[in-house]
Parts: C-alpha cells; sequence; structure tokens
C-alpha cells in the first residue's frame, strides 16, 4: 500500500489554528486502499492548538498579530519531510490555502480572506524534495 502524508485536520484531528479539525470523508475513505499518515507542520514546530491565524507575505510567515513565525513554520516544514524520508512517502494530501499546506493558492498576508497564487511552507518543501503534493480538492485523481 502506498504511505500518503495526509494534513491531520482533514482526518478529523482537531490541531488548526482554531482548535477545530476539516474532516474530509473523501480523504478518509482512502484508508481503504492507502496508509495515511497525519501531519500537522504546525505543531511539529512547536507551535500550540489553538493559536493566532497565520499567512505569507512576501514569503515571510506572520500571525494576525505581526509576529514572524518563519522560523517556525520552516522547522514544521523540515520535521514532515523527515518523516516522509522516514517512511518512503512520495505523496502528500496538504490543506488547501494553509500557510504551512496550501497548494497552488495561499491566502495574502493581509487577513482579508484573499487568495493569491503559491504554495504554503511545506507544501513548497516537499514539491522541491520530489514528493507530490495534492490539496483537497484534488484528490479525485488519487481515488
Amino acid at each position: 500500500m502506498d504511505k500518503i502524508l495526509c494534513s491531520a485536520c482533514l482526518l478529523g484531528i482537531s490541531c488548526r489554528f482554531d482548535g477545530k479539525s476539516k474532516l474530509n470523508e473523501k480523504i478518509t475513505a482512502l484508508a481503504h486502499t492507502h496508509i495515511l499518515i497525519p501531519i500537522c507542520p504546525e505543531q511539529l514546530s512547536g507551535l500550540p492548538t489553538p493559536r493566532p491565524p497565520s499567512e505569507i507575505l512576501k514569503k515571510e510567515v506572520f500571525n494576525i498579530s505581526g509576529d514572524n513565525l518563519s522560523l517556525s513554520f520552516e522547522k514544521g516544514a523540515e520535521e514532515v519531510l523527515k518523516i516522509a524520508k522516514l517512511l518512503n512517502s512520495k505523496t502528500a494530501i496538504l490543506k488547501s490555502r494553509s500557510p504551512s499546506c496550501g497548494k497552488g493558492e495561499i491566502y495574502d498576508g493581509t487577513f482579508s480572506s484573499t487568495v493569491i497564487l503559491g504554495n504554503g511552507i511545506t507544501a513548497q518543501k516537499l514539491l522541491d524534495n520530489g514528493i507530490l503534493v495534492y490539496c483537497e480538492e484534488e484528490i479525485g485523481s488519487l481515488l
């Protein structure tokens, strides 16, 4: 069975910034045919749950209070990459628009719900290391 890294919030784990999950039943159904490995880069970096929301602005990550969390997000991305290498995972399904996990689209850093083209810190790290990354809206190709 393929081992797929998966944003833990999509599997119903309450690890998002707001302390909630974003359970996606299509993704949990993949557990019948794949091994899903829950990951939360932000928790792996040591950030608490819940935590203030964060967004990427000019390639740096800031929370809504203006604190620069770029080093924490980089640490979380490195930890996820270690897990991928340890378990020889070649695929990840990540939470869309997240500053860690977003693929293709992220929020613009103004906390105004404006979406721009771009990747989250972890998504980019995985892509740079040859790991296929999908957001939850793209999982039809895995079913």
